[in-house]
């Protein structure tokens, strides 16, 4: 069945038969989304949703939305999605980060012209019939410092434009490296240096603990007098009281909003204070840059239904198309491996340490761990996914670790996981062959292949004679077919284990059978989604 989509916020038609063509079905309905209720009552029918800012995907919607896989917001801010709810449901969550960034940094640039030329003041007082030009003295840009806080994506366009405008430019950002400052031709400062240098300061970093007020009163008491704060980034970087009182004051000479602590915004301590210029929000407001968020987003959301590609993914491991077709045995490998020994393990997990040994140890490993605690944590939560799963397992106190390791064996790759209980420690390894299709190669430190298939039978038991008598006499009394069939043991009448491929799942009264040989330690039916 083809997948669907609804699309509940305003997407170009271009956007939406991107859905069309790659097979997608899709509805749209772009004045859904402000309707909570009616959404509510749809949401349950789509394996995806597009949005823009109007509709919320609250913890309440996503409760509704029984099939649910991706939400995909055509734009940067994902505050109107609830994403530690939509990690516990196992939904992913994707913005479109790169859309935009010209728009919005050109949006920074135009208010910082717009405020150091008091142009807003002087257009509304010409159109008034006035001629204050003696009024409306304003200071250059050339020359000037301005403090740079984030120097990412959007804060280093910023960088770039200012730098054209011979403009000096310092930049506060933990995450910018001194060789990559080199290359933009920056300085990077700390904040303290940052505030007592600038002549102009913008904000380009996302709102966060660690972020918001970031210019909070006490920082502002810290700057150069005569600053003046351009803020398009998010509203709650600045304390706006603080800012508000340092603007009558004459500390701060001006000012540059598109974004509010409280949206939209309809009253403010900014507004009407005299060189203040505040825009609703626009930073990504140009033709260009809503087309291009729409395209993007609808790209992202199709290559993931259709090939399980992850593209800026904000609560699960991105992995690109590319990516997903080298490693979608792969994944699916180490979700097996995960099933496999979650099936085995009865008390609680306390750790999961995972090796990846030769070609698998390049590869994206962030989304393979996700694959392998999601593989694990399905026996006790059927409804865990790759974007769930690391939450349940943060949530019950489960230490995840790696290792990667050049190639040490046979095998061009392998990848063994080890869960440890405080009773012991369980083991198993598997590889990819040329074929594409998973094998377990390792049980409990005994090397065997083994095809996986989707009904299994494991047992372990003393190495002696009449293990494959029994096992096959067994099964094809009670009319169980065996496709594959795997023996191991670690030396010679010491442990053996044995892996049965079924056609079907054993039944109650085989495992019973066996049990009552007296043969077999352990006896365990497994299953696995081979699909």
């Amino acid at each position: 069945m083809a997948p669907k989509v609804l699309v509940s916020d305003k997407l170009s038609e271009t956007a939406v038969q991107i859905f069309r063509d790659r097979g997608i079905e899709v509805d749209f309905m772009p004045d859904l989304g402000k309707d909570k209720d009616k959404l509510a009552e749809v949401i349950g029918n789509y394996d995806g949703l597009a949005i823009r800012s109007a509709t919320k995907v609250t913890a309440a919607l996503l409760e509704h939305a029984t099939n649910l896989k991706v939400v995909g917001r055509a734009g940067i801010g994902t505050d109107n999605v609830d994403k530690d709810a939509a990690s516990k449901k196992g939904v992913i969550v994707m913005n479109t980060p790169y859309g935009n960034m010209i728009t919005t940094a050109e949006h920074a640039i135009a208010m910082m012209f717009a405020v150091a030329r008091q142009i807003p003041e002087a257009s509304a007082s010409t159109h008034a019939g006035k001629w204050e030009k003696s009024k409306f003295m304003g200071v250059e840009l050339t020359g000037k410092t301005l403090g740079v806080i984030g120097a990412g994506n959007i804060g280093g366009i910023v960088c770039d434009r200012a730098r054209g405008l011979k403009m000096k430019v310092i930049a506060y950002d933990p995450y910018l490296g001194e060789e990559k400052a080199a290359k933009m031709g920056v300085e990077k400062v700390e904040l303290e240096d940052l505030l007592k240098r600038s002549d102009f300061i913008t904000l380009h970093v996302p709102l966060t603990d660690a972020t918001r007020n970031i210019l909070s009163k006490e920082n502002l008491e810290k700057t150069k007098k005569g600053v003046r704060i351009i803020n398009c980034a998010r509203g709650g970087l600045v304390d706006e009281e603080a800012l508000a009182e340092m603007l009558k004051s004459g500390h701060v000479a001006g000012a540059g909003f598109d974004v509010f602590a409280e949206e939209p915004a309809k009253d403010n301590v900014l507004f009407n204070l005299p060189n203040v210029v505040c825009t609703p929000h626009l930073g990504a407001s140009t033709t260009e840059a809503q087309e291009n968020v729409a395209l993007q987003v609808a790209e992202q959301m199709s290559n993931y239904l259709i090939d399980g590609a992850v593209e800026n993914a904000l609560n699960m491991p991105s992995m690109t198309a590319e990516e997903a077709k080298v490693m979608g045995p792969w994944v699916k490998l180490s979700g097996h491996l995960g099933a496999f020994i979650g099936q085995m393990t009865d008390e609680p997990i306390k750790a999961i340490n995972i090796l990846y040994d030769g070609v698998v140890a390049d590869m994206n490993i962030a989304a393979l761990n996700c694959s392998v605690i999601a593989g694990i944590m399905k026996r006790s939560n059927p409804d865990v996914n790759l974007v769930s799963a690391p939450v349940v397992a943060k949530e019950r106190g489960v230490q995840i670790s790696t290792t990667n390791q050049d190639k040490s064996g046979a095998f061009d790759g392998y990848i063994k996981v080890t869960v440890v209980t405080d009773k012991r420690e369980r083991s198993v390894a598997g590889t990819v062959f040329s074929d594409g299709k998973p094998r377990f190669i390792q049980i409990k430190g005994i090397n065997i292949d083994a095809e996986v298939g989707e009904h299994m039978l494991y047992t372990t038991n003393e190495d002696v004679p009449g293990i494959i008598g029994t096992l096959g006499q067994t099964m094809g009394a009670n009319g169980a077919n065996i496709a594959n069939f795997t023996l191991g043991r670690a030396a010679s009448r010491g442990e053996a284990i044995a892996l049965l491929y079924l056609d079907e799942a054993p039944r109650a009264e085989i495992l019973d059978q066996l049990q009552k040989t007296g043969l077999f330690r352990q006896i365990a039916p497994l299953q696995f989604d081979v699909a």
